[in-house]
């Protein structure tokens, strides 16, 4: 296990009808900036729930932060911030809408940085104060300090980290009422966060192993529940937490971490504006492919542990894994190739092209160059 250094400081405040902590949690004093997606909080009764906790709150609303969020939506909501001297944000909403908040606040916080030099720069130590609502589980940004931003004139998206949030409220009740895909495109996110950081390294450390294990289990086993019954309050409840604990580093301490799907991913996103989860649920099995040989130990853990495979040579057991890999996510409702939306060579070359112009590379093993992400997506066709 390496050397690390673990601090998370978001409050999480989790149960039914926690949205009317707010009254409290945020000082009446402060200017707030109430940001929000495309609307759907107005009919799960979200919003009014905001609304009753914040009647004697200072706010103004934000409306528009798309899925995947772009740069250009982040600008108007900074504007307008700063024309209200607002000194608090509430995000209400999924992961998309906390990430744009996210970038919103270090905009606020460093008036002479445009937002999108921000995100160019991977790291800003400034924000105003943010906090959250989450109505949508998947990214887990309700607990980490990480955005994933979307330039649509470029059609690029890129990473960067800020500030924790100061608190994020949970209530599975809210869950109830998603539609299907959201839900399944969640799970496969939850899944592929957590795979990031397990399946790399071999013999790193039991705790963090088991902890990842655990998850990997839950989100396989409450896949089928959500389905025969998405307003089974436990089951959503895990869902919801299988979402924050998969991405608040408390799996990753002193292990090696991957993400070479993720940023495969987040190109299809870029370039063809797949959801982020269905775009994972396409290029995860392609790296276990194309990375089976380095991954071989870990894949053969996972087999056995999680999926119960323990027959057969090691061979036959890697593969098995895999396919059961893209069973599950096919389980879900999502397409585990890209011919199934549509993307061929040319979308594999240009990815190649871009991850090779700017030297990247990826993977626990810091090899996924643009020349292997190419065969990756090969692998998904």
């Amino acid at each position: 296990m390496y050397n690390f250094t673990f601090q998370n400081p978001t409050k999480l405040v989790f149960g039914k009808g926690e949205i009317a902590q707010l009254s409290t949690l945020i000082p009446t004093e402060k200017k707030v900036m109430i940001t929000f997606g495309g609307g759907s909080v107005k009919h799960n009764g979200v919003y009014e729930q905001v609304i009753a906790a914040l009647k004697n709150h200072n706010y103004i609303e934000f409306w528009g932060i798309e899925p995947n969020p772009e740069v250009e939506t982040v600008r108007k909501a900074v504007a307008l911030g700063k024309e209200n001297e607002i000194d608090f944000l509430l995000a209400v909403g999924g992961g998309s809408v906390l990430d744009g908040t996210k970038l919103i606040a270090s905009a606020l916080a460093n008036p002479g940085i445009d937002p999108w030099d921000i995100v160019l720069q991977g790291r800003i130590e400034t924000a105003i104060p943010y906090a959250s609502v989450m109505t949508l589980p998947a990214t887990g940004s309700e607990m980490n300090c990480g955005s994933v931003i979307s330039c649509r004139e470029k059609k690029e998206k890129y990473a960067f980290s800020t500030t924790f949030p100061e608190f994020s409220i949970l209530d599975p009740e809210v869950t109830y009422s998603l539609p299907a895909n959201q839900i399944a495109c969640g799970l496969a996110d939850i899944f592929v966060h957590v795979a990031e950081q397990y399946m790399t390294t071999a013999g790193q450390s039991r705790i963090m192993d088991r902890w990842a294990e655990g998850v990997l289990q839950t989100v396989i086993e409450i896949a089928p529940k959500i389905k025969e019954n998405q307003n089974d309050y436990d089951v959503m409840a895990d869902y919801m937490l299988s979402a924050t604990l998969a991405l608040n580093s408390m799996i990753s301490m002193g292990v090696t971490q991957d993400w070479a799907t993720h940023m495969i991913g987040h190109e299809l996103t870029a370039l063809h504006g797949l959801t982020h989860g269905a775009s994972l649920a396409i290029v995860y099995p392609g790296t276990l492919i194309t990375l089976k040989e380095q991954k071989q130990s870990k894949i053969l853990q996972y087999g056995e542990r999680v999926l119960g495979i323990t027959s057969g040579s090691e061979s036959e057991r890697i593969n098995e894994t895999i396919s059961k890999t893209e069973t599950f996510f096919r389980s879900l409702g999502l397409a585990t190739r890209l011919t199934e939306v549509g993307i061929g060579d040319e979308t594999i070359n240009l990815i190649a092209e871009r991850f090779n112009k700017i030297g990247v590379a990826y993977g626990e093993g810091r090899n996924v160059t643009g020349d292997v992400a190419k065969q990756i997506l090969l692998n998904c066709k």
